[in-house]
């Protein structure tokens, strides 16, 4: 089976989150696989273990997103992927035209990718893709069974588990619970470094800058205001009632 894994670089969100002038401020950042990312290249190298296939991995980014691709290979895949073009690094519009434009350079029968990404947990690049494939997608997915030319797919569904017969190709995107990423072995890192990645430019992939460019914009971005320290009330139930609808009226003008 070939399959195609969508993956990105994102910042460690256990990590202090500095805004700089309404841009995330890049010092001292470490910058990691998209968390939910991990759970899609783990389960395409675990249904390549047991049927054969393929491991395709691919990213759009700077050139520091490479180091997500290494990881990549580290764990199993076999192939890799970077868009390094400045052009290419847009909104959900943008990198879905791009991703569905590198998906159909091959035949792929399976297109992983996490949910969504950490830093600005859209959830839109696999629907997306999907789309523009015209393939089936399940999103959000917990357990992931192929087939011959079908998968049975589950997912977590108001509680209870759903589960869905959808036949291939097929997109999906995966969320905690699926699997548990392998962390890569001493040896693989030392092979990774060697293993090497296709680079793109929009032009390879035969697309336009002014025909994919994003169609919305990021105004401002700022951290939330710090939480101020929370009212104990005391005394009868009475008091605390009458405390309490003072301070409302008075302080929040709520009522």
């Amino acid at each position: 089976m070939n399959m195609l894994v969508l993956i990105k670089q994102t910042f460690d969100t256990e990590d202090s989150i500095v805004i700089d002038q309404g841009t995330i401020s890049e010092d001292g950042m470490n910058y990691v696989m998209n968390p939910y990312d991990e759970y899609a290249i783990e389960e395409a190298i675990r249904i390549k273990e047991q049927t054969g296939g393929s491991v395709t991995a691919v990213t759009i980014g700077p050139s520091r997103a490479e180091t997500v691709l290494r990881t990549a290979f580290a764990m199993g895949a076999d192939k890799a992927i970077h868009v390094e073009d400045e052009a290419a690094f847009g909104d959900e519009y943008t990198i879905s035209t791009v991703l569905s434009a590198i998906a159909k350079r091959d035949s792929y029968q399976l297109i992983l990718g996490g949910y969504m990404a950490v830093d600005d947990g859209s959830a839109q690049i696999g629907p997306r893709v999907a789309e523009l494939l015209d393939i089936p997608h399940v999103s959000t997915i917990t357990g992931l069974k192929i087939e011959g030319q079908k998968a049975i797919v589950q997912k977590d569904s108001a509680g209870d588990i759903e589960v869905i017969e959808v036949s291939l190709p097929l997109l999906v995107t995966a969320q905690q619970g699926l699997n548990e990423p392998r962390y890569p072995s001493l040896p693989g890192i030392m092979k990774a470094k060697k293993q090497p990645i296709e680079v793109l430019t929009l032009s390879d992939l035969g697309l336009d800058r002014a025909n994919i460019e994003s169609k919305t914009v990021i105004v401002n971005q700022y951290l939330p205001p710090k939480k101020t320290a929370g009212k104990i009330f005391t005394g009868d139930f009475k008091t605390q009632v009458t405390e309490l609808v003072s301070l409302l009226h008075e302080k929040e003008n709520i009522i």
